[in-house]
C-alpha cells in the first residue's frame, strides 16, 4: 500500500538526515561545535539542541505522546531562541545523548501510529494534522538544517559530506577547491564589476 511505502520512505529519509547532522560534530573541538558562526548565533551543537526539542515536540505532544524529559513550553516567550545554543553547563555528550533519546521516542510514535494518525500541532494556523503531516514537516526541517551544518562544518574546517579519499579519486583535493573558489571569485566579479 502507498501509505505504507510513504511512511517507512520518510522514517528512513529521517533517520539518515538525522546521522548527517550528528556526524557534522565528529573530530571538532568543544568550542568549535559551540562557536557562534552567524550573526543569529548559529552553532552546530544548538542546532543539535534545537532539532531535539523540535522533533520531541512533534512527536510527542502532537500526538499524545508526551517525551519523558521535561522540555520548555513551546509558547514561552521568555525561552523563545534558547534551544539554538547549548549552555556551558550542557556538555555535548548531554545533547548528543538528549537527541539520540528523542529518535527513540519518535521512532515508537512512527511504528506505532498509522501514516493517518490524527494529531494537533498548537502553533500552527491549522493544527489538525495526521502523522504524514508531521513526518514530512520533521523530514524537510530536519534536512533544512542539515544543510545549514554542512555550511558550518565546512567554513570550520573544510570538511564536506564526502569522504576524503572520494574527493581524490575525484580529483577534487585542496587545490581543485582553491581554483574552484576563484573562478566563482571572478564569476561574481565580472557579473558585478563596480561591486555594489
Amino acid at each position: 500500500m502507498i501509505d505504507d511505502y510513504a511512511k517507512a520512505h520518510l522514517h528512513g529519509e529521517l533517520r539518515e538526515v538525522r546521522e548527517s547532522v550528528l556526524s557534522k560534530l565528529d573530530g571538532l573541538r568543544e568550542y568549535d561545535v559551540r562557536r557562534p558562526l552567524t550573526p543569529t548565533g548559529t552553532n552546530l551543537l544548538g542546532l543539535v539542541k534545537h532539532l531535539s526539542t523540535w522533533e520531541a515536540r512533534y512527536f510527542g505532544q502532537v500526538f499524545g505522546r508526551p517525551f519523558p524529559e521535561p522540555l520548555p513550553a513551546w509558547d514561552d516567550k521568555t525561552r523563545r531562541g534558547t534551544d539554538m545554543w547549548a549552555t556551558e553547563h550542557e556538555t555535548r555528550a548531554e545533547v548528543v545523548d538528549r537527541y539520540r533519546r528523542v529518535w527513540e521516542h519518535s521512532d515508537a510514535t512512527i511504528n506505532g501510529l498509522p501514516v493517518d494518525a490524527p494529531g494537533h500541532v498548537p502553533w500552527w494556523p491549522r493544527p489538525g494534522v495526521r502523522l504524514f503531516d508531521v513526518l514530512v514537516h520533521v523530514v524537510v526541517e530536519t534536512t533544512r538544517h542539515a544543510g545549514h551544518a554542512d555550511i558550518l562544518r565546512e567554513h570550520l574546517d573544510g570538511a564536506v559530506e564526502m569522504d576524503a579519499e572520494s574527493m581524490i579519486r575525484r580529483g577534487q583535493d585542496a587545490a581543485f577547491w582553491a581554483n574552484r573558489h576563484a573562478e566563482v571569485e571572478r564569476v561574481a566579479r565580472a557579473a558585478d564589476p563596480t561591486g555594489t
